[in-house]
């Protein structure tokens, strides 16, 4: 299982995808277009089913309540 980062890019580093909480690759995940930027916070995804889901419901997965999961 994939260790939770943090929601947007670190340094290098991998982001966590706020709707499945997989770490994914910044720089890929913007190559291939998943990636939002919500709020003066960019979000990276794993898939393009993951960036839809969010941009139907930021509120959803941003909401400190959530847990994310596959």
């Amino acid at each position: 299982m994939h260790q939770p980062l943090d929601m947007h890019s670190s340094n290098g580093g991998g982001a966590v995808d706020p709707v499945c909480g997989m770490t994914v690759d910044p720089d890929d995940a913007r190559d291939r277009g998943l990636h939002v930027h919500h709020e003066n916070v960019d979000y990276f995804f794993c898939g393009k089913g993951c960036k839809l889901d969010f941009q139907e419901d930021p509120a959803k997965y941003l909401a400190p309540d959530h847990h994310p999961h596959m």
